[in-house]
């Protein structure tokens, strides 16, 4: 039995089928983090940076990371998005910037690698517009938090132990 979905029984890279699946609501929830200098954190929180307003910046180009996943990873089917938002929290002491990306939409397939995608290309576009006052930026800990909707049925992360 063939336990790697897409893939068919000899190997072959396939797109699911999802036509036989019924639509529903799904919601997916994904984060992830960029550790950056204390430099870096005073310019973003102050709105100093050079190349304009980072945060919100980042949140755009996160929600339209989003809106193309299917273009950037080959096998996901196109989707319309009813929904999508980039939220940034921060610790200023650990100058740590995290962001959080929320996709909903109505079909057959989940959401799952929109979110995760929005949410890296949020943490990519602070590297980008804050290279030039330090490059040692590591963007870390992207992962999914939740899901919900479809056959699988809703997922919560487990906190690590």
């Amino acid at each position: 039995m063939n336990t790697f979905t897409h893939f068919d029984n000899h190997g072959n890279a396939i797109m699911i089928d999802v036509s036989e699946k019924a639509e529903s609501e799904r919601i997916a929830v994904a984060e992830g983090s960029i550790h950056v200098s204390a430099r870096v954190m005073q310019a973003v929180l102050t709105c100093v940076v050079e190349k304009g307003d980072v945060l919100g910046i980042a949140r755009i180009a996160g929600i339209m990371g989003a809106k193309k996943t299917s273009g950037l990873i080959p096998l996901c089917h196109p989707l319309s998005l009813s929904g999508c938002t980039i939220d940034f929290t921060y610790d200023e002491a650990a100058a740590i910037i995290q962001a959080t990306c929320t996709v909903k939409t109505t079909s057959r397939t989940g959401v799952e690698m929109e979110a995760l995608t929005g949410a890296s290309i949020a943490l990519l576009t602070i590297y980008d517009m804050c290279k030039a006052i330090d490059k040692n930026m590591e963007i870390s800990c992207i992962r999914l938090l939740e899901k919900s909707g479809g056959k699988s049925g809703s997922y919560v992360v487990r906190e690590h132990q």
